[in-house]
């Protein structure tokens, strides 16, 4: 597997990869107006954004993108790995890579998780500082916790 600059050329396949992944795992975890408050913040608007800044990567595993992360200075935000490639690595390689670009400059990697991704993350060594919610459509809230982790440039 390598991991590659996004260009705002890949913004069909960055967007192919956050929707399925929301749309595979989130429904089991939140109510329908969280996951379209998911769904609807994975915009083309926003991830061309974060495409035209030079922030987006992309996990290619055989010539295949299966996954992708966005490292805006020390947050760690969208990644996502295709439902069928998910539990093989391909996560966690995405974020040690986002976590060594956050170390160049940061010494503090942050991010916001959802409801299945915090085993993940509390695994890999992060720790909840904050717990926050949003109501979305039909009253729906989406709940989600603000973890941070030490890193370094030789970090794991």
């Amino acid at each position: 597997m390598e991991i590659i600059t996004a260009a705002p050329s890949d913004l069909e396949t960055v967007k192919h990869i956050s929707h399925a992944a929301i749309k595979a795992i989130y429904p089991r975890y939140y109510p329908a107006g969280a996951v379209e408050f998911f769904l609807a913040h994975h915009s083309s608007e926003n991830i061309l954004r974060d495409l035209e800044a030079g922030i987006v990567s992309l996990a290619v595993h055989e010539g295949k993108t299966v996954g992708t992360v966005t490292v805006s200075g020390d947050e760690i935000n969208r990644l996502f790995v295709l439902p069928e490639y998910q539990g093989k690595g391909f996560g966690g390689a995405l974020l040690r890579f986002a976590e060594g670009e956050i170390a160049e400059t940061y010494g503090t990697a942050r991010l916001d998780s959802s409801l299945p991704a915090k085993t993940l993350y509390a695994r890999k060594g992060y720790m909840v500082i904050s717990s926050g919610s949003i109501k979305t459509d039909n009253g729906d809230y989406l709940c989600y916790d603000t973890m941070i982790k030490r890193v370094t440039k030789n970090a794991d």
